[in-house]
């Protein structure tokens, strides 16, 4: 969803710089400039550092909430006591970039929910400072991961919902940017 995004947006005159992580994809619109990273601290990295600059930053990654305390550079062999994997949390980019947030700047961010889908992007739209949340639900057939459609409900700031059919991953991108135009040429 963030590669069809990160099109959307340089296809409506934005200048656009897309964090990406792992993909055997990448951007269709070559105005797109890519910055690869390899795992959740280089993409936080990234997005922390260039978010000052920027006007529009749009969290559509599925960031691992937990990675491993340690990590090995060879194979772990099998034993008989089993093993015990400690995992600490990443960095809740959404949040942090919530707290640097100025005046001026938008933000938005994606919620995957699986049970009280509304609830909870609600509560995470409040509680990360975002104005506007994308959310997708695992209980609808034909979107999300793997696919290439989505089906996608918007929560604006002031707690209107918005809700879309099953549509083409671009269609559904350009949905996000046009509303996106929307929100920050009409003030409150």
């Amino acid at each position: 969803m963030g590669i069809a995004v990160a099109d959307a947006a340089a296809g409506s005159g934005a200048e656009v710089i897309l964090v990406l992580g792992p993909a055997n994809i990448r951007p269709a619109n070559s105005n797109v400039k890519v910055i690869d990273v390899v795992d959740a601290e280089s993409m936080a990295n990234e997005c922390i550092s260039r978010f000052p600059e920027s006007d529009i930053a749009i969290l559509a990654a599925a960031v691992a909430d937990f990675t491993p305390e340690h990590f090995e550079d060879k194979k772990i062999k099998k034993r008989d006591d089993g093993l015990i994997l400690r995992l600490k949390p990443t960095t809740d980019i959404a949040e942090r970039l919530g707290k640097m947030k100025k005046p001026g700047q938008f933000l938005a961010g994606f919620a995957l929910e699986t049970d009280n889908e509304v609830k909870n992007a609600v509560a995470k739209l409040k509680r990360k400072n975002l104005d506007l949340i994308v959310l997708n639900s695992l209980r609808d057939e034909g979107s999300g991961f793997g696919y290439d459609t989505n089906k996608i409900t918007m929560i604006d700031r002031n707690n209107n919902i918005y809700k879309f059919e099953l549509k083409s991953k671009e269609e559904v991108a350009a949905d996000i940017i046009a509303k996106i135009a929307s929100m920050i040429n009409t003030p409150e």
